[in-house]
């Protein structure tokens, strides 16, 4: 039976597990679930991950959410070539680089969809917003440029787990408009990884994906959005980014307009 992604193209989660089958040269079924964005998702999808959320991975009998737990899986199911590296200090790191991407910069990267996407701030108050956004964005990257440290790769020598980790949060920056800085180690490795075909091909699926839904298409999910119909997961970390930059009114407004939800326990 072949693998299945469940994923959109625009979720650097599920980019990660879509680059890190390439590069070890497994055959997947990428799929986008039905509904997605509703918070009624169903099927094998829904029964796979209670958090409504992509990606998810269906190998056989084995059904597995949350990208960190499947890029896990990927690693010990087909083990070449390595993606992690086998000393276990470097493996932390890798994990720590990865946890970082996944809550603290994303938090930012999701704002400014929310932002400039989904119109939740306009006017001054966006502006001040997206100024916040793209600050802890710089001072990210300042961080990401000394775990780098001058290396080719995060891992060191090659391509690995680190990259695919990265890689598709920063495009996500660069989309905004909030690329490294240019001349920074981290740009150049930005331009290098960007070069390689498995992250080449997550980052146009995705700018393919935006065009689609730009113009007469977003304007239909912000009035699906006006209408409780689409609704958009703050999960924790998101919903610490609109608290502490003095969100949470935007919040409390998504939750009475039911256009904000949180993950409920499986029925």
């Amino acid at each position: 039976m072949s693998v299945v992604v469940y994923e959109h193209p625009l979720s650097p989660y599920a980019q990660k597990v879509k680059i890190a089958l390439e590069e070890k040269g497994v055959p997947f079924d990428a799929r986008m679930p039905e509904a997605i964005g509703s918070g009624r998702t169903g099927g094998e999808f829904a029964r796979a991950n209670p958090r409504g959320e992509v990606p998810v991975l269906l190998d056989g009998g084995v059904a597995l959410f949350d990208s960190s737990v499947i890029l896990a899986y990927v690693e010990e199911r087909w083990p070449e070539p390595a993606l992690f590296p086998a000393d276990p200090v470097a493996r932390a790191r890798v994990r720590t680089i990865e946890e970082v991407m996944d809550t603290h910069y994303e938090a930012n990267t999701w704002a400014l969809g929310e932002i400039r996407a989904f119109g939740r701030a306009t006017g001054d108050r966006a502006a001040r917003l997206e100024a916040r956004a793209q600050r802890e964005l710089a001072l990210w990257h300042r961080w990401l440029d000394a775990r780098l440290g001058g290396a080719e790769w995060f891992g060191g020598e090659r391509f690995g787990a680190p990259d695919l980790c990265v890689a598709p949060f920063v495009n996500g920056a660069a989309g905004w408009g909030y690329p490294p800085e240019p001349g920074s180690a981290l740009a150049d490795w930005h331009a290098r990884v960007n070069r390689r075909q498995s992250v080449a091909n997550a980052a146009r699926a995705a700018v393919e994906a935006s065009a689609a839904s730009s113009g007469a298409g977003l304007d239909a999910v912000r009035q699906l959005l006006e209408q409780g119909l689409f609704k958009r997961e703050y999960r924790d970390h998101r919903l610490e980014w609109m608290v502490k930059q003095g969100g949470l009114d935007i919040v409390a407004e998504g939750i009475e307009k039911s256009n904000v939800r949180f993950v409920d326990p499986p029925e």
